[in-house]
């Protein structure tokens, strides 16, 4: 059986790491042909060295720069012929409150977190409505539809990101350009696993036991492997999806559903309003 993206040609962001190299993988198991970005050329070539060697692309560059984003596109379509699907991956997470981040963080996380994808889209959407049309998925976070604390920068670049997919989509779907988000909740990445050191620090424990932390109040009680959000990208990218636009699907084992003050009662050992 033919996979779903058999034939598609795409470009992903952030490959080297994380959801971005899982993101690969699964795409080219789905029969495309994949061209993966980034800063780090050594992460993609490793990425790149589990994959056939015609299925797959490492080109090196920086989404904050609209010529290397135009770069990556021509890249692209010199490597398949066209481009079908544009995936912007690529992301950054320092944290800081309003009054500790500098200004200068402040400014490369929006440039790579939603300016980013605002030239990778500028760039892609031309070829795309040439070729007959394109999807696009951008990966957001749910810290785009909740807060998290101490990072502002990252909660508003995800939020941003989120509104800016939902205008490209009104835009540009009368040229079949289909423009949606994906939220992953907490996932089990690199990133993840820096981000959760100096709690691990502050409660006594690894990295598995503050990940236990951060997700006992999920319906699903752990974090997700980046291959579960890739079956969510998979679906957006595809055929099978023709028909949604300006979409945002939240792959987060629950999380938005919670409580926070229910969920803290109920660790306790009590049901709300003291019921038995």
């Amino acid at each position: 059986m033919d996979g779903r993206l058999k034939g598609k040609v795409a470009l992903i962001t952030g490959g080297g790491t994380g959801l971005g190299a899982s993101f690969a993988k699964r795409f080219v198991a789905e029969g495309a042909k994949v061209v993966i970005t980034g800063r780090r050329k050594e992460l993609l070539e490793k990425v790149a060295g589990g994959l056939p060697a015609d299925s797959v692309l490492v080109f090196q560059g920086d989404v904050s720069e609209f010529e290397q984003a135009k770069a990556m596109v021509d890249a692209t379509i010199k490597f398949g012929g066209k481009i079908d699907i544009l995936v912007n991956n690529a992301g950054i997470d320092p944290a800081g409150t309003v009054v500790e981040i500098p200004v200068e963080q402040w400014k490369k996380i929006i440039d790579i977190n939603l300016t980013g994808p605002f030239l990778m889209m500028k760039a892609a959407i031309p070829a795309m409505i040439d070729n007959g049309g394109g999807s696009i998925v951008n990966i957001a976070s749910l810290a785009g539809l909740r807060c998290i604390p101490a990072m502002p920068g990252y909660t508003a670049s995800k939020s941003g990101l989120i509104g800016l997919s939902q205008a490209t989509a009104l835009d540009y779907g009368a040229q079949n350009v289909r423009v949606n988000v994906v939220c992953p909740g907490p996932i089990r990445t690199e990133m993840l696993e820096h981000s959760m050191g100096d709690l691990a620090k502050a409660i006594g424990t690894d990295t598995t036991g503050a990940l236990n932390t951060l997700t006992k109040f999920l319906p699903l009680k752990r974090p997700a492997g980046p291959d579960e959000v890739a079956g969510a990208v998979v679906f957006l990218a595809s055929d099978d999806a023709s028909f949604v636009t300006g979409t945002t699907i939240v792959v987060d084992g629950g999380a938005c559903v919670v409580d926070p003050c229910g969920a803290a009662v109920s660790s306790s050992g009590q049901n709300w309003g003291g019921g038995k």
